[in-house]
Formats: structure tokens, sequence, C-alpha cells
């Protein structure tokens, strides 16, 4: 009887011993420092922290964008070298085609790889449909609201079939609303696939709502302080956020980010002066809010 052979689970990720500096003309600046993390097979991870952390650094990294000062990333025990399609990227800013449909602009990829036009049209309408856009397939950009950009934008992304996706803040421009809807689909995508996720995000709430764990950053030079299970049961319904679980974990990320943050505005805010501070906004102290 042959033997069957039995192939890893593909997409980990592992950031060892991670810094990374940049010069300026005030001099040398170090954007992270000794960071680790890691994402396993069909994991979906997020990074939060301050503003100026070294999140979006840290992901380019992953992406190949950017090489270390120090230290090693790599995915599947092969050291990233530079950008390539087994890691597909979603940044903030819509990055479509204008002159291309929507069809097109997520075919792009499969034809710079050489696939057949009928395959590639099978495979792209296939992801527009699990994203609910095959009604759209001809549509330019100029023609769709910004949530339809972006699922365009993560679809193409995923239309190479990489082994992780990799994500910067992708619905930060979105209003509240659409922004929901995002995270749903998002998930179901995400679910469906089971690829490795990679997701930057400064809002708590959407990054306990999507992940399985958690990455705290400490202001610059960023490194990690602290790794946060998201124990919440799957699939996710909205409804969750006001449970216990839920708002026990949004505490313990506000507290551990808002130290942070008051860090990184280099002292000059510090808790005795925010006690002292009569401002009140809905209800809320600035103390609170920040």
């Amino acid at each position: 009887m042959s033997q069957i052979e039995l192939r890893p689970p593909k997409g980990h990720i592992e950031v060892s011993d991670f810094a990374l500096s940049y010069e300026t003309l005030e001099g040398p600046v170090e954007a992270v420092s000794n960071t680790r993390i890691s994402v396993r097979p069909g994991e979906f991870v997020s990074i939060v922290g301050p503003s100026g952390c070294g999140k979006s650094t840290l992901l380019n990294a992953v992406a190949g964008f950017l090489k270390p000062t120090t230290g090693t990333v790599k995915v599947d025990d092969e050291e990233v070298n530079g950008p390539s399609a087994e890691r597909g990227m979603v940044f903030q800013q819509y990055s479509l085609f204008p002159w291309k449909t929507v069809r097109e602009n997520v075919e792009f990829g499969l034809k710079m790889r050489g696939m057949p036009s009928s395959q590639r049209e099978r495979a792209a309408r296939t992801l527009l449909g699990l994203a609910g856009l095959e009604a759209f397939e001809k549509h330019y950009p100029e023609r769709l609201s910004g949530g339809m950009k972006q699922r365009v934008g993560i679809v193409r992304a995923l239309a190479t079939g990489p082994k992780v996706l990799l994500l910067d803040e992708p619905f930060g421009a979105l209003d509240a609303q659409t922004r929901v809807i995002m995270q749903q689909i998002l998930t179901n995508l995400w679910q469906r696939l089971k690829i490795s996720v990679l997701f930057v995000t400064h809002d708590i709430d959407e990054a306990i709502f999507l992940s399985d764990r958690v990455y705290c950053m400490t202001a610059r030079p960023g490194s990690i302080k602290a790794e946060i299970p998201i124990p919440l049961e799957r699939p996710r319904q909205q409804s969750m956020m006001m449970s216990s679980e839920f708002l026990a974990l949004r505490r313990g990320l506000m507290s551990l980010i808002r130290e942070e943050s008051l860090k990184a505005m280099g002292g000059e805010i510090n808790d005795s002066a925010m006690q002292g501070l009569s401002i009140d906004l809905h209800g809320h102290s600035l103390a609170e809010i920040l």
C-alpha cells in the first residue's frame, strides 16, 4: 500500500527579532525594534497600537516592500526578500485600475500569470459572487461606492491564491455602517477560503470582532507590548459586541493602547493633568476617550 504524503498547511508567518530604522534629515529614526510575531496557517491575527508605532511598517515588511534592519521575516520557512503573489496586499486607499472594469481588475493578476481567458473569467466570477459583486462585474471603479471598491480590492488580492492576505486599515475610510458590513464580508471570505490573515487597524472593536489573536504594539520604536487571545466563538455576529466577554476584551485593549498613546505624545499630557480637565463629550471625559 502506498503511503499518502501529508503536506503541511500553508500560510505560516514568522517574524523574529525584527527591527527597522530609516534615515531622515534630522537623523536616523528607529521605527520598530525587537519584535516577534507569528500567524499560524489559516489564522486571523490583528495588530493594534498608537499612531506611528510601526504597525504598517511591520506589515509592509511581511509584504516584502521593506527590508528589516535586523531580524528575519519568513513565510512557510522561506525568507521574504521582496513582493510576491503569494502575499496578497490590500491598502486603505483604493488601488484599482480606473480604466478596467471590476472583473478586469480582479483578472489582472491571473492574466499576468498566464492563465487562459476562460479560466480567469470563471475564477473572477466565483470570487465576485462570494463578495456579492457579480452584478457589478462590468462596472468601472468610478461608479462604485467606497465599500464596493474595497471589496473589489480584497477580491483582486485573493484571486491569485495567495498563502496569506495582508490588510492595512482597509476599512479606515468607510462610514460606520459600511465598515460593519465589510467586516462581515471579510470574515465570510476568510472562513470560506481558510487563508492566513494579518490585519492592521486602529479600531479596537474591529480587531476583537475579526481576530483569533490581537497583538498590541508600544509607542515608537514599536515592539509587542501584549498578545491577546480572542476566545469568542465562531461564526461571530454583531450582537457579540455587547457581550460581557467582548466588553472585557475591549476594556483591556483600550487600557493598553491608552497607556502607549500617552507615551507617544512625549509626556505632554499626563494622568494628573487629564483628571483636571472639565471637558465632557457625550457623557465621557477626554481622559476616558483617550
